[in-house]
């Protein structure tokens, strides 16, 4: 296990590597003129050769490839100040270095997404679970109905429904908004549980009907007959011999789902109004803050290689069979 841990993590270095090499490439030697994006308008022929100088703009492309790739072990020296490592650069709009803005709004992505993730976990496998458990009732034909008719839905058109019904109309709930955990626990479960439970709603659907056609499948499955034919009762055979093998194709779909899931917390942000790290990008996008623009890349793609990591941990843990070697 350490050694596959260790090989993983080598890997998700050399991958990131690449994407940090391949985002560079894309955005600074673009045939865009990188300086007066960062510039913007009213800006004058010596306010632009500033630029190009305190950019390292001047330099060889090679050079300022170099000087990018140490600043994230490194750190990086501005003309504006010091920027520790991982420095991702400094944002042109925000006149800040990009690691602190992307630390400052991290905590709500990872709340959104974390959130969202244990709901439609919970749920969508629990109820697929119970479907199978009563296949051919009415509790069986309600989980499948509802799970197809959750499937048909999308955020951007669930979210604001959502918000009139509980927010607008009936006042019931406050407009979410994010308050850090360690300060209030409670508020913000309360701030947040709407567009947690909105993002989750997507994917509750899908996974309730894998897990009930995971788990008929392992009903079916020879060690499970012969436990039931030694006069194993049907509980004891659910939990003891099938649940955990239906896990296997449900793992398998998680780690495929994760860039999904994130991109959903982009769409659920705006929906939203919340300041994360999806609306960090669309506001890097939108006023062409391409330091901003490639720290979120490269951040988001970290976290997609480290859930993967998880994903090969836990299918191993979930099928004895599997080794990870």
């Amino acid at each position: 296990m350490l050694q596959f841990i260790l090989r993983r993590s080598v890997g998700a270095v050399v991958t990131l590597f690449l994407i940090g090499a391949a985002t560079f490439f894309l955005f600074v030697a673009a045939p865009s003129d990188y300086a007066s994006l960062a510039c913007g308008k009213d800006c004058s022929p010596e306010r632009l050769e500033d630029i190009r100088q305190a950019l390292g703009l001047n330099q060889p492309l090679a050079t300022q490839f170099w000087e990018f790739m140490s600043g994230v072990v490194a750190g990086r020296d501005f003309p504006q100040g010091d920027c520790p490592a991982p420095c991702l650069g400094r944002s042109f709009f925000y006149n800040d270095n990009v690691t602190d803005i992307i630390l400052d709004r991290l905590p709500l992505t990872l709340s959104l997404t974390v959130g969202a993730l244990v709901v439609f976990l919970f749920v969508g496998i629990g109820a697929g679970m119970l479907a199978a458990y009563r296949r051919g009732t009415m509790i069986d034909k309600a989980a499948t109905g509802a799970s197809m008719v959750l499937s048909s839905f999308q955020i951007y058109f669930l979210g604001p429904i959502v918000l009139l019904i509980f927010v607008y109309s009936t006042g019931w709930v406050e407009n979410p908004k994010y308050i850090p955990f360690t300060e209030d626990p409670f508020n913000w479960l309360a701030g947040l549980w709407i567009p947690m439970a909105v993002m989750a709603t997507i994917f509750t659907g899908q996974y309730t009907r894998m897990a009930r056609s995971s788990m008929i499948e392992q009903l079916q499955e020879e060690h499970v007959r012969t436990a039931r034919a030694k006069g194993m009762g049907k509980k004891y055979v659910f939990f003891r011999y099938a649940w955990r093998g239906s896990l296997i194709p449900i793992v398998t779909i998680l780690g495929i789902d994760l860039s999904s899931l994130l991109g959903g917390g982009v769409v659920t942000e705006l929906t939203f109004d919340l300041q994360g790290i999806g609306r960090l990008a669309v506001d890097g996008a939108v006023t062409k803050d391409l330091p901003l623009t490639m720290g979120v890349m490269l951040v988001g793609a970290f976290f997609i290689l480290l859930l993967n990591i998880l994903v090969d941990i836990a299918y191993a843990w979930i099928d004895p069979r599997v080794r990870l070697s």
